[in-house]
């Protein structure tokens, strides 16, 4: 009883501590990102997995072996409003980056946090992880605002007891089912931190469930998806932690000081949510957090999964920062200068701001994978194109592309037909389902980095993928082989099916 009253007492203290938006800087925060996205969008070139999402998006379904449909979905969105480019696919993801930094700010917001605290909050979007993700439009861009979104709620729901808040968090949450199931990772650390540090009574709640009820119902037709095709994302899921888990699991810990900028101040967050009895009824977010790391550890997923709760942890931690700053010129400068050398850090690490001639041997390309990913699309296809043209008039009428990749692929369906490139095939994640080439078609010019091995006949290799700037990605150093299948095209295909 004594805990009942002292939780409601904190629960007023809160309410009534609730300080206005402060829509000036954290409405500036917001626009400066969206429109430093915007503004570098054009630089270097696709990403291998736009360039897979471009494919995708030409073969719409209610889900793909690898991801549920939305974003293949926003690729073809860019695509029909504002032309097939790099630019027009990257304007939906910096929009979803500015109302990330938004969220941020109101769940700092909702624990009491004022102009500076919501300020901070809002300029966790200028990490390295949340730019990159924005800036090549990946799944990860729109996970971290549906995480938020969901924390937003939970915290509602708890702090201030509005039970109706449980119904929105079910509908973000099943609305995220249909980009990235990561969600359901996210909602089973909720639901299990609840069961441990309370408060438990809200398992009674009609709201919780009926808004349970709604996540389900809403992500259905994908999760249906699943079902019918036997589970091709735990499938694939496996293969991922097979090649990649023991890389993982040694670089999680040592991430999650990287994921965001300033780690003092979600540290922070993690004590206050623990120690503060006015936020002692969504401790719970704290408690989640160590279960959600060793949920990907087990699991033996990336790195970065954690960083949408990570960064609800940084919104809450913006707010006893706040307080430690108040009425101490040293200290505001000293947060100050950490926000803005940690965003300029951010943005060189991830946005094309490095000129492509000066990119080989650089930190960005080095330490971020994704800018690496960025470089020599075109040029690899005019080098395919270069084997492609070479063969006899005979030869060509009867060639297909093969590659080892999905952005492989992705380059030569993009890039391919201007050149007179013929119809290209892949065995890799979805783009086995696409089916094999006709039997017709004996000659294939394949691109990949193991050589063939008697798979698709007696091959001969005819070229090597490289760069102008010399950046090392996974192309560079891939073999272009000319092949002449002795199987069928029946035998060959289910050969060539990988997941990674």
């Amino acid at each position: 009883m004594v805990d009942a009253l002292s939780d409601i007492t904190a629960t007023q203290r809160i309410e009534s501590a609730r300080r206005p938006v402060a829509w000036w800087p954290v409405g500036l925060t917001a626009a400066t990102a969206t429109l430093l996205l915007l503004i570098t969008s054009g630089g270097y070139g696709y990403h291998r997995d736009e360039l897979y999402f471009r494919l995708l998006s030409q073969h719409p379904q209610w889900g793909y072996v690898d991801q549920p449909p939305f974003t293949p979905m926003l690729v073809r969105f860019g695509i029909a409003s504002f032309g097939d480019s790099v630019w027009a696919i990257r304007v939906a993801p910096a929009v979803l980056l500015g109302l990330t930094a938004v969220v941020a700010a109101l769940i700092a917001r909702e624990a009491g946090g004022g102009r500076a605290a919501q300020s901070i909050a809002a300029a966790g979007v200028f990490s390295t992880v949340a730019l990159s993700a924005a800036h090549v439009t990946s799944a990860t861009a729109t996970d971290l605002l549906v995480w938020l979104l969901v924390l937003l709620l939970v915290v509602r729901a708890l702090l201030w007891e509005r039970p109706r808040a449980w119904l929105g968090a079910g509908v973000v949450a099943g609305l995220g089912l249909w980009n990235k199931h990561l969600v359901l990772l996210l909602l089973l650390c909720l639901a299990v931190a609840l069961l441990l540090a309370g408060p438990r009574e809200v398992f009674r709640s009609r709201h919780l469930w009926a808004g349970a009820g709604l996540a389900v119902l809403i992500g259905l037709p994908n999760l249906i998806y699943q079902v019918v095709n036997d589970f091709p994302q735990v499938e694939l899921a496996v293969a991922v932690a097979r090649q990649e888990g023991a890389g993982s699991r040694l670089a999680l810990l040592p991430a999650q000081f990287t994921l965001l900028i300033l780690p003092p101040v979600w540290i922070a967050g993690l004590v206050v949510l623990i120690r503060d009895p006015r936020l002692r009824r969504v401790r719970v977010i704290a408690v989640a957090y160590p279960l959600m790391l060793v949920a990907v550890l087990v699991t033996a997923g990336r790195p970065y999964h954690p960083l949408g709760l990570l960064f609800g942890i940084l919104a809450i931690g913006a707010v006893p920062t706040e307080r430690w700053l108040t009425g101490r010129r040293g200290r505001q400068a000293l947060v100050t200068a950490g926000v803005v050398l940690s965003a300029l850090a951010g943005t060189v690490m991830s946005l094309p701001v490095v000129p492509e001639d000066e990119l080989a041997g650089s930190l960005p390309a080095e330490r971020n994978e994704t800018v690496a990913d960025q470089v020599g699309w075109r040029q690899y296809v005019w080098q395919i194109g270069l084997v492609y043209a070479g063969l006899s008039p005979a030869d060509q009428r009867r060639a297909v592309l093969f590659t080892g990749n999905y952005g492989e692929a992705g380059a030569l369906d993009r890039f391919g037909p201007s050149i007179g490139l013929p119809a290209v095939y892949s065995g890799h994640n979805e783009l086995h389902r696409f089916g094999p080439p006709p039997e017709s078609k004996r000659v294939v010019v394949a691109v990949l980095r193991e050589p063939p091995a008697g798979m698709l006949g007696p091959c001969t290799a005819e070229g090597t993928l490289h760069n102008t700037p010399a950046v090392v990605n996974d192309e560079v150093g891939a073999r272009v082989y000319v092949c002449r299948p002795a199987a069928s095209w029946a035998v060959i295909w289910p050969r060539v099916r990988h997941y990674s």
